[in-house]
């Protein structure tokens, strides 16, 4: 019975160093501003997660599987960067960025279907206090799990 304790304690404190330690690696990609850039989209709902105005960005590993509907390979990369909305001359437009998120296809990622989710400052640092299956992959696994867990569609960047 004390080697299963001792055991678990090992366990849960393996996990967290390997959780600390994969979540420092994580980075935003560099230059993804450069990938395919869907229409700007708004969202006007105030009690919405995605209120506000953002831009998708979809690396091209994954824009043949977006095109087509399909699987996503290993790899492939959405990123989203999200503005405050302001209004001049009576019209929405963008403010202040507030927020960017990834979501990697990243095999090793279990709990969240086979997908890294993580957000980060405006500036770029990892938004530590992200919880990438509540604050991510519920919605992702309700809407969108015959989809490969993508909730957008390539229609938004016709």
């Amino acid at each position: 019975m004390r080697i299963l304790i001792v055991g678990a304690v090992v366990f849960v404190l393996v996990a967290a160093s390997y959780n600390r330690a994969s979540a420092a690696g994580i980075a935003l990609p560099k230059g993804y501003e450069k990938w395919d850039k869907s229409r700007e989209k708004i969202v006007s709902d105030k009690s919405s997660l995605f209120y506000g105005i953002h831009h998708l960005y979809v690396d091209k590993k994954a824009m043949s599987a977006y095109r087509s509907g399909g699987k996503y390979p290993e790899g492939s990369q959405f990123v989203v960067d999200f503005y405050n909305i302001k209004v001049e001359g009576g019209k929405q437009v963008k403010g202040k960025k507030n927020m960017v998120v990834l979501m990697k296809k990243d095999k090793s990622q279990k709990a969240t279907g086979g997908w890294l989710f993580a957000g980060f400052t405006p500036d770029g640092k990892l938004n530590k206090s992200l919880d990438p299956v509540k604050n991510c992959f519920e919605c992702h696994a309700k809407d969108a799990a015959a989809a490969d867990y993508v909730i957008s569609k390539y229609s938004d960047f016709r």
